[in-house]
């Protein structure tokens, strides 16, 4: 059955996402990935879509990504999380406990919500 939306053909999510069905790990809406240097032959056109657009944008969350390309967040885990075993996506580290954000980096971003408010 070829049915079309708004011009475009329909095609299931398991072909996009190559028949996987399940993420290789653990990906949130909200986790950051950034493009490497990896070369992009070989790819899908999929992976390659969200390569490309990684790498044009710096970083970009799951959901961002999924918005960007009109595809299910569902299918973005699953993609993203290939591209990230293949080396051609990474997740940045994340901050140490340790870590505390600039003191007066917090003061000015506070100052600048309550200056909305008023």
């Amino acid at each position: 059955m070829n049915r079309r939306r708004h011009g475009q053909e329909l095609v299931r999510v398991y072909v996009r996402t190559g028949g996987r069905v399940r993420p290789s790990r653990e990906l949130g809406l909200v986790t950051l990935v950034i493009a490497a240097n990896a070369p992009l032959q070989g790819l899908d056109v999929e992976a390659r879509r969200i390569a490309g657009l990684c790498r044009s944008q710096r970083s970009l969350s799951i959901g961002e990504i999924a918005a960007h390309l009109n595809l299910p967040p569902s299918a973005v885990k699953i993609l993203v999380s290939a591209l990230i075993d293949s080396g051609h996506l990474t997740v940045p580290p994340a901050p140490q406990q340790g870590d505390a954000p600039d003191i007066d980096l917090v003061r000015e971003v506070l100052n600048g919500l309550r200056a909305l408010r008023a």
